[in-house]
Protein backbone atom coordinates (compact mmCIF):
# COMPACT_ATOMS: atom_id res chain seq x y z
CA UNK A 1 0.00 0.00 0.00
CA UNK A 2 1.12 3.42 -0.79
CA UNK A 3 1.04 5.92 2.18
CA UNK A 4 -0.65 9.45 1.30
CA UNK A 5 -1.81 12.12 3.87
CA UNK A 6 -4.79 14.40 3.04
CA UNK A 7 -7.60 16.38 4.20
CA UNK A 8 -10.30 14.21 5.26
CA UNK A 9 -14.38 14.95 6.41
CA UNK A 10 -14.68 12.03 9.58
CA UNK A 11 -18.39 12.84 9.36
CA UNK A 12 -21.24 14.83 7.88
CA UNK A 13 -20.85 17.06 10.71
CA UNK A 14 -17.50 17.29 11.28
CA UNK A 15 -15.02 19.67 9.26
CA UNK A 16 -12.35 18.90 6.93
CA UNK A 17 -8.80 18.02 8.86
CA UNK A 18 -5.37 16.33 8.05
CA UNK A 19 -5.94 12.80 7.38
CA UNK A 20 -3.55 9.87 7.21
CA UNK A 21 -4.62 6.90 4.33
CA UNK A 22 -3.37 4.22 2.15
CA UNK A 23 -4.13 3.98 -1.19
CA UNK A 24 -3.54 0.95 -3.32
CA UNK A 25 -0.14 -0.41 -4.70
CA UNK A 26 0.16 0.46 -8.39
CA UNK A 27 -1.34 -1.82 -10.80
CA UNK A 28 0.10 -2.87 -14.17
CA UNK A 29 -2.25 -0.19 -15.76
CA UNK A 30 -1.99 2.31 -13.19
CA UNK A 31 -0.53 5.59 -12.30
CA UNK A 32 0.56 7.09 -9.28
CA UNK A 33 0.00 11.18 -9.80
CA UNK A 34 2.08 13.12 -7.05
CA UNK A 35 -1.00 15.84 -6.90
CA UNK A 36 0.40 19.47 -7.21
CA UNK A 37 -3.33 21.90 -7.23
CA UNK A 38 -6.99 20.31 -7.01
CA UNK A 39 -9.82 22.56 -7.71
CA UNK A 40 -12.89 23.04 -5.14
CA UNK A 41 -16.34 22.08 -6.57
CA UNK A 42 -19.42 23.25 -4.88
CA UNK A 43 -20.21 19.50 -5.00
CA UNK A 44 -17.33 18.81 -2.59
CA UNK A 45 -19.53 20.90 0.02
CA UNK A 46 -22.91 19.29 -1.27
CA UNK A 47 -21.26 15.43 -0.66
CA UNK A 48 -19.08 16.13 2.87
CA UNK A 49 -22.29 17.59 4.34
CA UNK A 50 -25.00 14.72 2.81
CA UNK A 51 -27.26 17.44 1.45
CA UNK A 52 -27.71 14.77 -1.73
CA UNK A 53 -27.28 11.81 0.28
CA UNK A 54 -25.45 9.64 2.60
CA UNK A 55 -22.02 9.79 2.30
CA UNK A 56 -19.20 7.44 2.83
CA UNK A 57 -16.37 9.03 5.53
CA UNK A 58 -14.15 9.73 6.20
CA UNK A 59 -14.40 11.44 3.23
CA UNK A 60 -11.43 12.70 0.94
CA UNK A 61 -12.90 15.21 -1.38
CA UNK A 62 -11.98 16.80 -4.77
CA UNK A 63 -12.21 15.43 -8.28
CA UNK A 64 -10.45 18.22 -10.50
CA UNK A 65 -7.16 17.05 -9.74
CA UNK A 66 -3.62 17.81 -11.73
CA UNK A 67 -0.31 16.62 -11.01
CA UNK A 68 2.90 15.11 -12.70
CA UNK A 69 3.01 11.42 -12.75
CA UNK A 70 5.51 9.49 -10.45
CA UNK A 71 5.37 5.70 -10.82
CA UNK A 72 3.60 4.16 -13.74
CA UNK A 73 2.72 0.04 -14.28
CA UNK A 74 4.12 -2.29 -16.42
CA UNK A 75 1.73 -2.36 -18.97
CA UNK A 76 0.80 1.43 -19.06
CA UNK A 77 0.98 3.07 -22.53
CA UNK A 78 -0.76 6.47 -22.25
CA UNK A 79 1.88 8.04 -20.23
CA UNK A 80 5.55 8.18 -19.11
CA UNK A 81 7.27 9.23 -15.51
CA UNK A 82 6.92 12.79 -15.42
CA UNK A 83 4.32 13.28 -17.75
CA UNK A 84 1.75 16.13 -16.13
CA UNK A 85 -1.86 14.55 -15.69
CA UNK A 86 -5.01 15.28 -14.76
CA UNK A 87 -8.14 13.32 -12.98
CA UNK A 88 -11.87 14.39 -12.97
CA UNK A 89 -15.00 12.90 -11.89
CA UNK A 90 -13.98 9.48 -12.17
CA UNK A 91 -11.67 7.04 -11.87
CA UNK A 92 -13.17 3.44 -13.05
CA UNK A 93 -16.29 1.98 -14.94
CA UNK A 94 -17.26 -1.30 -15.77
CA UNK A 95 -15.67 -0.94 -19.41
CA UNK A 96 -17.85 -2.60 -21.65
CA UNK A 97 -21.93 -1.37 -21.36
CA UNK A 98 -23.23 0.95 -23.65
CA UNK A 99 -22.15 3.89 -22.02
CA UNK A 100 -18.41 2.99 -21.61
CA UNK A 101 -18.40 1.45 -25.28
CA UNK A 102 -19.77 5.18 -25.92
CA UNK A 103 -17.45 7.15 -24.29
CA UNK A 104 -19.81 8.22 -21.69
CA UNK A 105 -18.10 6.59 -18.83
CA UNK A 106 -19.55 8.99 -16.34
CA UNK A 107 -23.25 7.56 -16.95
CA UNK A 108 -21.72 3.61 -16.42
CA UNK A 109 -24.19 1.88 -13.72
CA UNK A 110 -20.94 0.74 -11.56
CA UNK A 111 -18.84 3.63 -12.35
CA UNK A 112 -16.52 4.63 -9.43
CA UNK A 113 -16.54 8.19 -9.01
CA UNK A 114 -13.34 10.08 -7.89
CA UNK A 115 -14.16 10.28 -4.33
CA UNK A 116 -17.42 9.21 -1.93
CA UNK A 117 -17.75 5.69 -3.39
CA UNK A 118 -16.11 1.92 -3.60
CA UNK A 119 -13.29 0.92 -5.93
CA UNK A 120 -14.40 -2.55 -7.61
CA UNK A 121 -11.76 -3.72 -4.84
CA UNK A 122 -14.90 -3.13 -2.38
CA UNK A 123 -12.30 -0.27 -0.86
CA UNK A 124 -13.21 3.59 -0.64
CA UNK A 125 -11.60 5.00 -3.26
CA UNK A 126 -10.39 9.30 -1.89
CA UNK A 127 -9.80 12.49 -3.54
CA UNK A 128 -8.01 14.89 -4.55
CA UNK A 129 -7.26 16.79 -1.27
CA UNK A 130 -4.42 14.97 -0.99
CA UNK A 131 -0.50 14.19 -1.93
CA UNK A 132 -0.83 11.44 -4.75
CA UNK A 133 -3.60 9.06 -6.54
CA UNK A 134 -3.50 5.95 -8.26
CA UNK A 135 -5.67 5.77 -11.48
CA UNK A 136 -6.08 3.58 -13.92
CA UNK A 137 -4.16 4.97 -16.63
CA UNK A 138 -8.01 4.74 -18.81
CA UNK A 139 -9.22 7.33 -16.49
CA UNK A 140 -6.11 9.58 -16.47
CA UNK A 141 -5.96 12.71 -18.96
CA UNK A 142 -2.93 14.32 -20.65
CA UNK A 143 -2.25 18.17 -19.54
CA UNK A 144 -0.40 20.67 -22.31
CA UNK A 145 2.43 21.91 -20.65
CA UNK A 146 1.44 25.41 -22.29
CA UNK A 147 -1.29 26.18 -19.60
CA UNK A 148 -0.91 27.56 -16.08
CA UNK A 149 -1.36 24.35 -13.92
CA UNK A 150 -3.11 25.01 -11.07
CA UNK A 151 -5.60 27.06 -13.50
CA UNK A 152 -6.55 24.13 -15.44
CA UNK A 153 -7.77 21.88 -12.03
CA UNK A 154 -11.06 23.28 -12.63
CA UNK A 155 -11.22 22.16 -16.08
CA UNK A 156 -11.88 18.57 -15.30
CA UNK A 157 -15.05 19.04 -13.58
CA UNK A 158 -16.53 22.99 -14.11
CA UNK A 159 -14.53 22.75 -17.82
CA UNK A 160 -16.09 19.78 -18.96
CA UNK A 161 -19.95 19.83 -17.63
CA UNK A 162 -20.39 23.56 -19.43
CA UNK A 163 -18.25 22.25 -22.58
CA UNK A 164 -20.23 19.00 -22.96
CA UNK A 165 -23.41 20.11 -23.48
CA UNK A 166 -22.67 23.10 -25.81
CA UNK A 167 -21.08 20.57 -27.82
CA UNK A 168 -23.74 18.14 -27.48
CA UNK A 169 -26.29 20.92 -28.47
CA UNK A 170 -24.07 22.27 -31.50
CA UNK A 171 -24.23 25.75 -30.07
CA UNK A 172 -22.09 28.31 -31.80
CA UNK A 173 -22.07 30.65 -34.45
CA UNK A 174 -25.80 32.25 -35.31
CA UNK A 175 -27.20 31.05 -31.50
CA UNK A 176 -27.81 33.35 -28.61
CA UNK A 177 -26.89 31.94 -25.63
CA UNK A 178 -27.47 32.85 -22.54
CA UNK A 179 -25.43 31.37 -18.68
CA UNK A 180 -26.96 31.94 -15.68
CA UNK A 181 -24.83 32.84 -12.86
CA UNK A 182 -21.36 34.01 -13.36
CA UNK A 183 -19.46 32.17 -11.21
CA UNK A 184 -16.90 28.59 -11.13
CA UNK A 185 -19.29 26.79 -14.09
CA UNK A 186 -20.44 30.01 -15.84
CA UNK A 187 -17.08 31.78 -16.61
CA UNK A 188 -16.15 28.89 -18.27
CA UNK A 189 -19.96 28.26 -20.41
CA UNK A 190 -19.00 32.10 -21.23
CA UNK A 191 -15.50 31.68 -22.64
CA UNK A 192 -17.04 28.32 -24.04
CA UNK A 193 -20.03 29.46 -25.61
CA UNK A 194 -17.51 33.05 -27.57
CA UNK A 195 -15.08 30.34 -28.24
CA UNK A 196 -18.05 28.56 -30.38
CA UNK A 197 -18.85 31.74 -31.87
CA UNK A 198 -22.12 31.93 -29.99
CA UNK A 199 -23.53 35.36 -29.29
CA UNK A 200 -23.34 35.72 -25.58
CA UNK A 201 -25.42 37.45 -22.36
CA UNK A 202 -24.73 36.51 -18.93
CA UNK A 203 -28.16 36.86 -16.72
CA UNK A 204 -27.01 37.23 -12.93
CA UNK A 205 -29.04 38.12 -9.62
CA UNK A 206 -26.12 40.87 -9.26
CA UNK A 207 -25.16 44.15 -11.19
CA UNK A 208 -21.75 43.75 -9.50
CA UNK A 209 -21.06 41.11 -11.84
CA UNK A 210 -22.02 43.64 -14.92
CA UNK A 211 -18.29 44.74 -15.42
CA UNK A 212 -17.10 41.00 -14.67
CA UNK A 213 -19.13 39.70 -17.43
CA UNK A 214 -17.99 42.24 -20.08
CA UNK A 215 -14.39 41.60 -19.23
CA UNK A 216 -14.75 38.25 -20.04
CA UNK A 217 -16.33 39.09 -22.94
CA UNK A 218 -19.73 38.33 -22.64
CA UNK A 219 -21.68 40.35 -25.47
CA UNK A 220 -24.73 41.29 -22.98
CA UNK A 221 -25.78 41.37 -19.38
CA UNK A 222 -28.75 41.24 -18.12
CA UNK A 223 -29.78 42.13 -13.83
CA UNK A 224 -32.94 39.12 -13.58
CA UNK A 225 -33.79 41.18 -10.41
CA UNK A 226 -34.90 43.98 -13.20
CA UNK A 227 -37.99 43.74 -14.60
CA UNK A 228 -37.36 45.85 -17.60
CA UNK A 229 -33.97 44.10 -18.39
CA UNK A 230 -35.57 40.92 -18.14
CA UNK A 231 -38.41 42.00 -19.95
CA UNK A 232 -36.28 43.32 -23.01
CA UNK A 233 -35.34 39.93 -23.62
CA UNK A 234 -38.36 37.79 -23.24
CA UNK A 235 -38.13 34.89 -26.15
CA UNK A 236 -34.75 35.92 -26.79
CA UNK A 237 -32.72 32.78 -26.30
CA UNK A 238 -31.61 29.96 -28.55
CA UNK A 239 -30.14 28.09 -25.38
CA UNK A 240 -29.72 28.98 -21.63
CA UNK A 241 -26.81 26.93 -20.20
CA UNK A 242 -28.23 27.54 -15.91
CA UNK A 243 -24.43 27.00 -13.85
CA UNK A 244 -26.42 28.12 -10.45
CA UNK A 245 -25.68 25.36 -7.87
CA UNK A 246 -28.26 27.02 -5.34
CA UNK A 247 -32.16 26.55 -5.24
CA UNK A 248 -33.97 28.67 -7.42
CA UNK A 249 -37.03 28.74 -9.64
CA UNK A 250 -36.49 28.12 -13.24
CA UNK A 251 -39.70 29.50 -15.22
CA UNK A 252 -38.36 33.26 -14.93
CA UNK A 253 -35.57 31.74 -17.98
CA UNK A 254 -38.08 29.58 -19.42
CA UNK A 255 -39.91 32.95 -20.68
CA UNK A 256 -36.69 34.29 -22.39
CA UNK A 257 -36.43 31.15 -24.55
CA UNK A 258 -37.21 31.14 -28.06
CA UNK A 259 -39.82 28.55 -29.54
CA UNK A 260 -37.74 25.26 -29.60
CA UNK A 261 -35.48 26.58 -27.16
CA UNK A 262 -33.30 25.11 -24.98
CA UNK A 263 -33.00 25.50 -21.24
CA UNK A 264 -29.08 23.28 -19.88
CA UNK A 265 -29.25 22.52 -15.99
CA UNK A 266 -25.74 21.81 -15.46
CA UNK A 267 -25.66 23.54 -11.54
CA UNK A 268 -27.29 20.40 -9.77
CA UNK A 269 -29.76 22.12 -7.11
CA UNK A 270 -30.93 20.31 -3.98
CA UNK A 271 -34.64 20.63 -4.76
CA UNK A 272 -36.47 19.66 -7.41
CA UNK A 273 -37.37 22.18 -10.22
CA UNK A 274 -41.36 22.88 -10.63
CA UNK A 275 -42.42 23.99 -14.34
CA UNK A 276 -45.97 23.83 -15.56
CA UNK A 277 -46.29 21.61 -18.59
CA UNK A 278 -48.14 24.86 -20.44
CA UNK A 279 -44.80 26.59 -20.33
CA UNK A 280 -43.16 23.46 -22.33
CA UNK A 281 -46.28 22.85 -24.48
CA UNK A 282 -46.56 27.09 -25.30
CA UNK A 283 -43.41 27.02 -27.37
CA UNK A 284 -41.96 23.34 -27.48
CA UNK A 285 -39.50 24.30 -24.95
CA UNK A 286 -37.05 21.68 -24.03
CA UNK A 287 -35.52 21.23 -20.46
CA UNK A 288 -32.58 18.81 -20.41
CA UNK A 289 -29.30 18.13 -17.82
CA UNK A 290 -26.16 17.21 -18.53
CA UNK A 291 -23.49 15.65 -16.27
CA UNK A 292 -19.68 15.87 -16.73
CA UNK A 293 -18.64 13.92 -20.14
CA UNK A 294 -16.29 11.19 -20.77
CA UNK A 295 -12.95 10.30 -20.92
CA UNK A 296 -13.06 10.86 -24.54
CA UNK A 297 -14.41 14.18 -24.51
CA UNK A 298 -12.58 15.32 -21.44
CA UNK A 299 -9.97 14.95 -23.59
CA UNK A 300 -10.98 16.63 -26.38
CA UNK A 301 -11.99 19.70 -24.14
CA UNK A 302 -8.66 20.10 -23.07
CA UNK A 303 -7.13 19.89 -25.94
CA UNK A 304 -9.46 22.58 -27.59
CA UNK A 305 -8.29 24.39 -24.43
CA UNK A 306 -4.95 24.07 -25.15
CA UNK A 307 -5.21 25.22 -28.88
CA UNK A 308 -7.94 28.06 -27.45
CA UNK A 309 -5.87 29.05 -24.61
CA UNK A 310 -8.65 28.66 -22.45
CA UNK A 311 -8.17 28.02 -18.37
CA UNK A 312 -10.51 29.06 -15.51
CA UNK A 313 -10.08 32.34 -13.42
CA UNK A 314 -9.02 31.33 -9.93
CA UNK A 315 -7.77 32.14 -6.48
CA UNK A 316 -5.02 29.73 -5.36
CA UNK A 317 -5.38 29.00 -1.78
CA UNK A 318 -3.76 27.44 0.78
CA UNK A 319 -5.69 24.17 2.38
CA UNK A 320 -5.87 25.43 5.84
CA UNK A 321 -8.19 27.93 4.30
CA UNK A 322 -10.78 25.43 3.23
CA UNK A 323 -13.02 26.07 5.24
CA UNK A 324 -13.16 29.76 4.94
CA UNK A 325 -13.40 28.83 0.93
CA UNK A 326 -16.33 26.78 1.20
CA UNK A 327 -17.61 29.95 3.42
CA UNK A 328 -17.22 32.16 0.31
CA UNK A 329 -18.40 29.72 -2.30
CA UNK A 330 -21.63 29.56 -0.23
CA UNK A 331 -21.82 33.57 -0.45
CA UNK A 332 -20.88 33.54 -4.16
CA UNK A 333 -17.95 35.31 -3.26
CA UNK A 334 -15.03 34.07 -5.31
CA UNK A 335 -13.59 34.70 -8.93
CA UNK A 336 -14.41 32.11 -9.92
CA UNK A 337 -12.65 28.93 -8.64
CA UNK A 338 -10.64 28.44 -5.46
CA UNK A 339 -7.61 25.93 -6.46
CA UNK A 340 -6.06 24.41 -3.75
CA UNK A 341 -2.04 24.30 -3.43
CA UNK A 342 -0.97 20.95 -2.41
CA UNK A 343 2.47 22.11 -1.67
CA UNK A 344 0.53 23.45 1.55
CA UNK A 345 -0.57 20.28 2.76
Amino acid sequence: MIQSKGYAAQSAETDLAPWDFERRDVGTHDVNIEILFCGVCHTDIHLTKNEWFPGLFPMVPGHEIVGRITQIGNHVTKFKVGDLAGVGVMVDSCRHCDECNDGQEQFCATGVQTYNNLGKDGLPVYGGYSSNNVVHERYVHSISEKLYLAAVAPLLCAGITTYSPLRKWNVGKGHKLAVVGLGGLGHLGVKFGLAFGAEVTVLSTSESKREDAKKLGAHHFVVTKNDEEVAAVAKTFDFILDTVAADHDINLYLTMLRTNGTYINVGMPVEPFTVPAFTLASGNKTVTGSGAGGVPETQEMLDFCAEHNIVSDIELINIKDIHTAYDRMLKGDVRYRFVIDMSTL
